[in-house]
């Protein structure tokens, strides 16, 4: 596995770090792989790191992760948006 940082900025309205890295894997990242591995490259705890998106390519093993790091959880509660119902996972029976 090999990480490149693309992009890198601080937002200091927010208190956050607005970063881009590259991945290479074999496959797909799920979210939360995502998080310790972003969280994990900029010692940071992966409780603090909001995924915004992974882009991957048909057949490509280079990912492309978008996140943001907040310097706490109550920052990240504050700030980023919560889903207010559950959701229904496909197949399950009422």
């Amino acid at each position: 596995m090999t990480i490149t940082i693309l992009n890198q900025k601080k937002n200091p309205l927010f208190d956050r770090q607005e970063v881009e890295i590259s991945a290479v894997m074999e496959v797909s990242p799920k979210i939360k792989e995502a998080e310790e591995l972003v969280g994990k490259e900029f010692s940071a705890n992966p409780e603090n790191v909001k995924i915004k998106k992974i882009k991957g390519r048909f057949g490509s093993t280079s990912f492309i992760i978008t996140a943001n790091i907040y310097s706490s959880k109550e920052e990240k509660d504050k700030v980023e948006t919560k889903i207010k119902t559950p959701r229904k996972k496909k197949g399950a029976k009422k």
